[in-house]
């Protein structure tokens, strides 16, 4: 049974972009797999300092992912920082890790070119993310199309430590689901919390329709034909609507007919619906807390017990036990 693990920041509201890009596929994987999922808040630190927010975010998404279907008896579900062995992986890893390779990373970049703070902890993001997945040996992690370049430097990283040390980590490989690989915001660009361009899952009726009737649409007349591969509205529809119903849109993109504010209504019932058993559920889930952090201590022993073994394998390769 092949082992699959990734990681969700809780730095904000999480977004259809997170469900169908990671956690859609990572709960289909415990039908099949040895899962591991956690909550990336050391990662999310780059981004939120402040406390209560960070605190508040990972029980949410800890809500989430058991609203959304997770069963925490059939996989390893905790929060990064309750395993903290992940940071000593981290700076052994570091020893290894040129420079160039991480100044080529073009998450870093990109969020610079946003003005978005540079730091260290944000130029290193690519190792602390490499430690997340070496240090469960993982073979298979689930990441969207923008991500694939972290899991390349893991591997990178795996190789070079590997050729130092002897064999010690996994050799992980991506899992990109092209139907989803970059779900578009609001605005046509990946979507992102950085980007505040997001559609969040929980939002209620009021605050979701409101979200999707700002979605960015051209100018082209109603009766116009229009190019359905570049209306990040037609890529949402895909994502929520029957294929009937899709081949329906289909025709009025390339027939002329589609009405960009009717179709954005079609898919604020589309989402409502799609979320509404899971909304309910969340809220039970946030009224009983102290549930949710016995979850997350329970797995962080889980994971804690893989950790461990995979660091004092790597510490003794490299000398660090006499």
């Amino acid at each position: 049974m092949k082992r699959v693990l990734s990681g969700i920041q809780p730095s904000g509201k999480l977004h259809i972009g997170n469900y169908f890009g990671m956690m859609q596929p990572m709960i289909h994987h415990m039908e099949s797999a040895d899962l591991f999922v956690f909550i990336v808040d050391l990662h999310a630190l780059t981004s939120v300092q402040d406390r209560d927010r960070l605190r508040q975010g990972t029980l949410e998404a800890a809500a989430d992912f058991l609203a959304l279907g997770l069963d925490p008896d059939r996989c390893t579900f905790w929060v990064q920082s309750d395993v903290p062995e992940v940071c000593e992986l981290t700076w052994l890893l570091s020893i290894l890790t040129p420079m160039g390779l991480l100044e080529r990373c073009h998450a870093y970049k990109d969020k610079v070119a946003k003005n978005i703070p540079a730091s260290h902890g944000l130029f290193s993001y690519p190792v602390l993310m490499a430690a997340d997945i070496l240090l469960y040996q993982s073979q298979v992690v689930p990441v969207g199309k923008d991500q694939k370049q972290h899991v390349e430097v893991a591997r990178d990283i795996a190789i070079r430590f590997n050729n130092a040390y002897g064999e010690t980590f996994v050799l992980p490989e991506p899992e990109i689901s092209e139907s989803t690989a970059i779900v578009p915001g609001i605005d046509g660009q990946k979507m992102s919390k950085s980007y505040d361009n997001t559609i969040p899952i929980f939002l209620d009726e009021k605050q979701l329709r409101k979200r999707v009737m700002l979605i960015q649409t051209d100018a082209t007349a109603v009766e116009d034909p229009k190019n359905p591969d570049a209306c990040n509205l037609y890529a949402l529809l895909k994502l929520f609507a029957p294929p009937e119903k899709m081949r329906e849109v289909h025709e009025l993109y390339v027939n002329g007919g589609a009405a960009y504010g009717y179709l954005k209504q079609d898919l604020f019932a589309l989402i409502n619906d799609y979320f509404a058993g899971a909304r309910a559920k969340k809220k039970e889930l946030l009224d009983n807390s102290d549930y949710l952090r016995q979850v997350l201590a329970k797995g962080a022993d889980k994971a804690r017990a893989r950790a461990t073994a995979t660091l004092d394998l790597a510490r003794d390769r490299m000398g660090l036990t006499y």
